[in-house]
């Protein structure tokens, strides 16, 4: 499921000497079924920004990706309001999502040994949209199609191609009714106790102090008194 850029067959049904007469044929389904799925995952608004980075923007958003000018998955410093992702997320699925912001792609997915996992769906590479391939792999993979980066499923981390840092996660969690909802986010490569102590110590300092955030026991004190 992405949308990989497959060679167009040579005229006259040539594929030349070491490909079969269906290669061709083969990689256009394919192809199309890729945008199909991605169209799922990424809207006419993304595809722009896409093709506008891709036609004359390439070095320029390079440069401020590394610098880091471009806002960033998880750069918020304040807890985000809560958000329901779904109603139910079966094994071997995801769903994609907006979160903390409007503009910040996500995505959920649930492996297929139960573990829930959430991340930015922004490649860390040029920003292109991440996908889901749950057909890829022992449990799946995130998968750039711009430039072919791959990220593991379980961790976030980069196992494939050129994006230089891990995807920033966005943390879930599952209501006893099997809803799943989005509660904050890290940035990339931020330890989770770190992320999570630093959008909990000032809006829920009851929860900082339960995860052993620095400061968290005296944050309760002081909203006690």
């Amino acid at each position: 499921m992405s949308v990989t850029e497959q060679p167009a067959p040579a005229p006259g049904g040539d594929h030349g000497p070491d490909h079969g007469p269906d290669t061709g044929v083969d990689a256009a389904a394919e192809q199309l079924r890729d945008r199909i799925s991605a169209d799922s995952l990424t809207t006419r608004r993304d595809y722009l920004r896409i093709v506008a980075t891709v036609s004359g923007g390439l070095a320029i958003g390079g440069v401020g990706v590394a610098a880091g000018i471009l806002h960033r998955h998880g750069d918020n410093e304040t807890l985000p309001k809560p958000k329901k992702v779904a109603d139910l997320l079966p094994p071997g699925e995801a769903v994609a999502f907006r979160f903390p912001g409007d503009d910040d792609r996500a995505v959920a997915v649930r492996l297929k040994d139960g573990s829930l996992v959430g991340y930015s769906a922004v490649c860390t590479h040029l920003a292109c949209a991440v996908l889901w391939r749950e057909d890829r792999g022992a449990e799946g993979e995130l998968y750039c199609p711009c430039h072919e980066g791959v990220f593991d499923a379980r961790t976030g981390e980069v196992t494939a191609g050129p994006p230089p840092r891990p995807l920033p996660k966005v943390f879930l969690s599952e209501e006893v009714d099997g809803s799943v909802w989005a509660v904050a986010t890290a940035r990339s490569g931020e330890p989770a106790k770190d992320a999570l102590c630093r959008q909990f110590s000032d809006a829920r300092p009851e929860m900082a102090a339960r995860l052993g955030c620095p400061g968290g026991d005296r944050a309760t004190e002081s909203r006690r008194t």
